[in-house]
């Protein structure tokens, strides 16, 4: 069953707005009034009507200038936008939702990293504990599957259950690298996890070999 994209605020807003300017509400040259006034209106943030204001600006409707508000430019560029808010809305409507799943991965993200680093802080503070938590290092040789891909691409946790809280790159380490972050050869993985989970990085990480003619 095919799921329903629900357009996000800013675009039904852009949408009705538009429609007011189309029908003649609005008026070319009329000034519309300051965000604030109609977050009210719309029940919604400031934010959000500045978001619609500037597709709508984008899209020649109204013209926004510092300062001084929102100004109606052309009634046939509302029509315009009408005519092909159907399409644009849902391409919209998608990007958003994916920038809000980016947006709650990192954030996913830099928790698990949080997490992972005091977990290593309390193991050096309290060395003497009877299970420390473990940290392993696996170099990434040339031929390695895992060059030039991203952490986020490798789904590096998922596949072997140990999370990367450094890479060391010649001279230079890179602590807790983000998502987006590349392996090269000759990185040095850092890791933290169970001992299966070592085993398992250095088995994702291995080149791959080549079978014999």
């Amino acid at each position: 069953m095919k799921s329903t994209v629900v357009p996000s605020q800013y675009l039904q807003i852009a949408r009705d707005l538009a429609g007011r300017v189309a029908s003649g509400e609005l008026a070319e040259g009329t000034k519309l009034y300051g965000r604030s006034m109609m977050a009210s209106e719309y029940s919604v943030s400031p934010e959000t009507i500045r978001r619609a204001l500037r597709l709508l600006s984008d899209m020649k409707v109204v013209e926004v200038k510092p300062q001084s508000g929102a100004v109606v430019l052309s009634a046939d560029s509302a029509r315009r936008y009408i005519a092909s808010f159907g399409e644009t809305a849902e391409v919209h409507a998608l990007r958003a939702q994916l920038q809000e799943l980016l947006e709650q991965y990192a954030a996913l993200n830099r928790r698990t990293e949080e997490t992972v680093l005091a977990l290593l802080r309390a193991r050096e503070t309290f060395s003497s504990a009877k299970e420390p938590f473990p940290n392993y290092e696996v170099p990434v040789s040339d031929h390695s599957p895992v060059i030039g891909r991203s952490i986020s691409d490798l789904k590096f946790w998922q596949s072997t259950g140990g999370t990367i809280v450094a890479i060391r790159r010649g001279q230079t380490v890179i602590l807790s690298p983000g998502p987006y972050a590349q392996l090269y050869s000759g990185d040095v993985v850092i890791l933290v996890g169970t001992p299966a989970a070592a085993e398992a990085a250095h088995r994702f990480i291995a080149p791959v070999e080549k079978e014999e003619p």
